[in-house]
Order: C-alpha cells, then sequence, then structure tokens
C-alpha cells in the first residue's frame, strides 16, 4: 500500500505541471521552463509528509557507471524521504520521539529510565473496555457489529455471458481491506479482481478493541510518568530546549482535566497541531530558500505567509501545496500559492467522515438537528457511498454502490439543517441514546481498521480470523 500511495503521489506531480503547462502555454512556457519556477510541491498525509523540490545527487564518482540513473552532483528534482510529524522530549530518565497524526493516534519510542520504548496507540480519557465483546465510553455501552454491504457478482446466462448479480455481503475490515463473505468462503477485492481469502469471524469487535486498547495505552503513558511530560521538553535537533517560544509550556498528557484529552481544545491536540505546522513551515521555508541555489531565474524564492484559516486546512486534513513564483506574465511577475485538501480519504478517519444512515433510506451528517429522533440504523464511513468496480473474468467492468441509502437533502445536500457543533464528543454525549452509540462505534470501528504502516499485519488478521 505504501508503493501504491507513492506512486499516485508521484502521478499526481505529473498532473500538477502537465495541467499549469497547459495553462500557461499561451504564454510561451512548457513543462520543462514551469519546474524552474515551483520550488516545491508539499503532500501531507496521515503522520507525515513528503515535499517535492531539487537535489542534488550524492552519488560518488566511485559507484557511478553507465547504468546509473544520474550522475554525481547532478541537479534532480523529486519527492525528498518521508518526514514524519515528529518531535524529541527530555526530561529526567525520558528521552522519546513521539510521533503525531491527523487524529489522536501517536507513538512513542525512544528511552524511558533505561528501558527502549516502542508504544503507539489512540489517547482517549474515558473509556474501558473487555477487548471482546463490551467496551465503555462516557458511560456509552459500547459492543460487537454484525456488518454488511452490497456488491456484485457475475453468473454465466444460457447463452454464455457473464451478467452481474447484486448482493448483500457480510463483511469485515482489517488494516484497510474489506473482507466479504460468499456462502462459506472469504474472498478481498484488489483493483476491481476478487481474492480468496480465510475465514473471518462474522461478529466485528473493531470498536470494542478500539476503546481496550485506548484505555491500556492510558495506563502505559500514566504507568511510565510521560503524563508529566510538558511542551517546554520539546528539545530542537542539537538536543536545546528552544522551542518554548513556539510550544508554550503546559502539560501534554493531562487525563484528569474536564476537557478530555480527545476533544479539539485539549492541550494534547493544540500542541499536535503546533508541532504538525512547525514541521512542515520549517522545512518548507528550507526547500524554498535552497531553491534560489538550484534555479537559473532571478526570483527571490522564499516562503510565503499563510494565513490561519490556510494552515488550519492544512494541519487537519490530507493536502496539497503547491508554489509557483517568479513568473513574468505580461508585464507582471506572479507569485502564488494553491491549497487543496482532501476530507474524503483511506488515509484518515476524521470526526467528520462518519455518516449516519436511517431505515427510511438517507444517510445524514451526525450533527443533524433532531436527527435523534429519527429511525437510526448504523454509523457509516463517508467514503463507502462511493462508486465501486468489480471486472469479471472476461474482462467486464460493471460498477455498484456499497450502500444504498440517498444523502439527506438537509444536512448533506444543501446543509440547511445541521447544527454548528465545536466539540462533536461533547455534543455526542449530551444527545445521548442511540445516537451516540452508533457514532461513538462506528469512529472507534474506522479508526480501528485504518491502514497503518506500524500496524502488524499477520497479528491483526489473527485477531479477526476465525
Amino acid at each position: 500500500m505504501s508503493n501504491s500511495k507513492l506512486r499516485d503521489i508521484e502521478a499526481s506531480v505529473n498532473s500538477f505541471f502537465n495541467s499549469i503547462a497547459s495553462n500557461f502555454n499561451m504564454a510561451g512556457y512548457n513543462k520543462d521552463i514551469l519546474t524552474n519556477y515551483v520550488p516545491a510541491l508539499v503532500y501531507t498525509m496521515y503522520d507525515g509528509y513528503y515535499i517535492y523540490s531539487p537535489y542534488t545527487n550524492t552519488l560518488s564518482e566511485e559507484d557511478y557507471n553507465d547504468t546509473s540513473t544520474y550522475k554525481p552532483g547532478e541537479r534532480i528534482s523529486g519527492l525528498k524521504p518521508y518526514i514524519y510529524y515528529s518531535c524529541r522530549y527530555v526530561k529526567g530518565g525520558i528521552d522519546v520521539v513521539i510521533t503525531y497524526t491527523l487524529d489522536n493516534y501517536i507513538t512513542i519510542q525512544g528511552q524511558i529510565n533505561g528501558n527502549n520504548v516502542m508504544e503507539s496507540g489512540y489517547l482517549i480519557s474515558d473509556c474501558s473496555g473487555n477487548g471482546e465483546d463490551s467496551a465503555t465510553y462516557r458511560g456509552i455501552q459500547i459492543g460487537t457489529e454484525n456488518l454488511s454491504e452490497y456488491g456484485v457478482e457475475f453468473q454465466e446466462n444460457n447463452i454464455g455471458e457473464q451478467t452481474p448479480v447484486e448482493k448483500n455481503y457480510t463483511y469485515t475490515k482489517v488494516n484497510g481491506v474489506k473482507y466479504y463473505k460468499d456462502g462459506d468462503e472469504w474472498f478481498s477485492i484488489l483493483n476491481g479482481e476478487k481474492y480468496k481469502q480465510n475465514n473471518f469471524k462474522e461478529t466485528n469487535n473493531a470498536a470494542v478493541k478500539y476503546y481496550t486498547e485506548a484505555a491500556e495505552f492510558r495506563r502505559f503513558i500514566q504507568d511510565n510518568g510521560l503524563d508529566d511530560l510538558t511542551t517546554a521538553d520539546a528539545v530542537d535537533e542539537q538536543g536545546n530546549k528552544t522551542l518554548q517560544n513556539k510550544f508554550g509550556n503546559y502539560k501534554i498528557f493531562d487525563f484528569d482535566t474536564d476537557v478530555a484529552i480527545e476533544e479539539p481544545n485539549s492541550n494534547f491536540n493544540q500542541h499536535r497541531l503546533a508541532v504538525i505546522r512547525y514541521s512542515i513551515e520549517k522545512n518548507l521555508s528550507i526547500a524554498i530558500a535552497n531553491y534560489n541555489n538550484y534555479t537559473d531565474s532571478t526570483a527571490n524564492f522564499q516562503m510565503p505567509t499563510l494565513q490561519e484559516d490556510e494552515w488550519e486546512k492544512i494541519i487537519n486534513n490530507v493536502s496539497i501545496i503547491s508554489f509557483l513564483q517568479g513568473l513574468n506574465i505580461g508585464g507582471k511577475v506572479y507569485n502564488g500559492y494553491s491549497i487543496i485538501t482532501n476530507t474524503k480519504n483511506e488515509e484518515v478517519v476524521s470526526e467528520d467522515s462518519i455518516y449516519i444512515t436511517t431505515s427510511d433510506g438517507e444517510y445524514h451528517k451526525p450533527t443533524e438537528a433532531n436527527l435523534e429522533a429519527k429511525p437510526i440504523s448504523e454509523g457509516v464511513l463517508n467514503i463507502d457511498f462511493e462508486r465501486k468496480s468489480l471486472t469479471s473474468d472476461n474482462g467486464v467492468t460493471t460498477y455498484f454502490y456499497p450502500k444504498k441509502q440517498l444523502a439527506s437533502y438537509e444536512s448533506i445536500v444543501n446543509q440547511t439543517n445541521v447544527e454548528t457543533v465545536d466539540n462533536i464528543y461533547d455534543y455526542m454525549e449530551a444527545k445521548g441514546g442511540t445516537l451516540a452509540k452508533i457514532y461513538f462505534t462506528a469512529l472507534g470501528r474506522e479508526r480501528y481498521s485504518m491502514y497503518r504502516t506500524n500496524n502488524n499485519p499477520e497479528e491483526l488478521l489473527a485477531e479477526f480470523s476465525n
């Protein structure tokens, strides 16, 4: 999956340059020329980001031969190594690097009192569970689920043609992949083709595991003194505590305040966003400033000042930031940037990613006014309403929708009946009942089922297999 993601990003880079070349072609700029005016592209992902910019090939003369793609010292434009949203903290016997993400999942690695640690998990204040069939979050009981959605199979008719037939399949989702049950067999779909799989449990308990393991991760932080870490304990690349003017001085992991750690206005979330912004801003500024050494353009390339609302988009979503500077267009010099965010993807499950279905055949935003009075069915990830495809053995492709519900006119289409909510967690807790249970179950299920690079696929598959 990581390799396919990298291929998609590289294809996106080519599409970007082809697009701007088309727009500026009448002004006499082709793709090769325009590359001299693009100091950087940034692709922000779930736990880090890529920067596309020029760099110097460091291949030594001794290693160079006729089969080498680039010569030593040659300028290359490409994706630089992945940069994580990480920060190092030093306090007493604690020396750890914490990697943040676009939600409340973190990874802690380093040393605590001389012992090596490598732990990951979701940060949640008020939760517990047995890891199998029951969990509790904010006093709400979270249980197991039976999941199903529509798909198609190809059946041969009396003249030998393969005809698509719609079916409803039981499924489970593990490490970003859905596994469907067809009779006594299970299969997955990759690039429109079916692949037979081992058997899985029909009852899905991913939400229970989400809250159970979050409680265990909270205990790990508290038992090892990590809840005493403050933002002032952050150190720079040289190990100096010079970042207080960036991060302030307050506790990072405070589980005992009135503001739960997973809520958007918690100390943890404020620091998480500050770390993400600082990392992107610092490395992007360096990349753009260094571009002056790689271009023949007389423009002075420098990091522009992004507005606060623009940073809000970048640090909360998968996004692309592009820069175009020093381009002469009809007596004027163009200097600009653009930001594109994606709120429907498999990379991150945000609080806004969950829709609520009702038995009257619609799906709704969870903050639709008076939604709790409607016949609520289940919580569904927003991308599950998108069209899918399947290809038959003889190459016929058919399209289908995994979910049959239609978008609510009031909350999805024109959004005239949606309540303004600053904190979805408090909002759902106040609503209570079926709505809160279904929303928190779906959020936990989808986050636990995500693909992450530090997941152990074999271990996860074993948890959900029969």
